[in-house]
């Protein structure tokens, strides 16, 4: 009996902490960002690199993030992109993962970031498209083609979505 209650005793502190991880872990935080500044000096370029100041303003994204623990690193596979995410992925030594910009969140997408913190660079379409799906609704429009500053933040936990966007200089 006296070891029953002692089992008793220390299960009340275990499972309210474990509910807790639970709750944790089931909590999907997206940060969705445009790349920064690209080079248009050659409107041929399809795929042209971040200028000086774009190389700045991913820099400056990695100071933003430097307190957010992300477990993944998500970007289209163009320069511009892939730039702006590695100093974020290198200052939380992650690999920058590559996503589809026409398969945005699809369900293996959402079962592979599930429970985790992930950031997503994209494009001025591709970017308010994905939280859009993240979403479920049509919410958010195309972003201005200079708008490299917008923050987007997505929070899924039990099922509830809220979002968020924020101006970042």
């Amino acid at each position: 009996m006296k070891y029953f209650l002692i089992v008793a005793f220390a299960l009340s502190f275990i499972i309210p902490v474990n509910a807790q991880e639970q709750t944790k872990s089931s909590t999907t935080t997206y940060y969705l960002i445009r790349h920064a500044e690209k080079d248009r000096s050659d409107k041929t370029n399809k795929d042209p690199n971040l200028k000086e100041e774009g190389n700045k303003r991913a820099e400056n994204w990695s100071k933003v993030f430097e307190n957010v623990d992300f477990d993944a690193v998500y970007s289209t596979e163009y320069n511009r992109t892939t730039q702006t995410a590695q100093p974020t992925a290198k200052m939380q030594e992650l690999e920058i993962q590559s996503y589809d910009p026409r398969n945005l969140y699809s369900e293996e997408f959402a079962k592979a970031t599930f429970g985790k913190t992930v950031l997503v660079v994209g494009h001025s379409n591709t970017t308010p498209a994905f939280v859009n799906a993240i979403l479920g609704e049509k919410k958010y429009e195309n972003m201005d083609d200079h708008d490299n500053g917008s923050l987007y933040i997505v929070t899924i936990s039990e099922g509830n979505k809220i979002d968020q966007v924020l101006k970042i200089n």
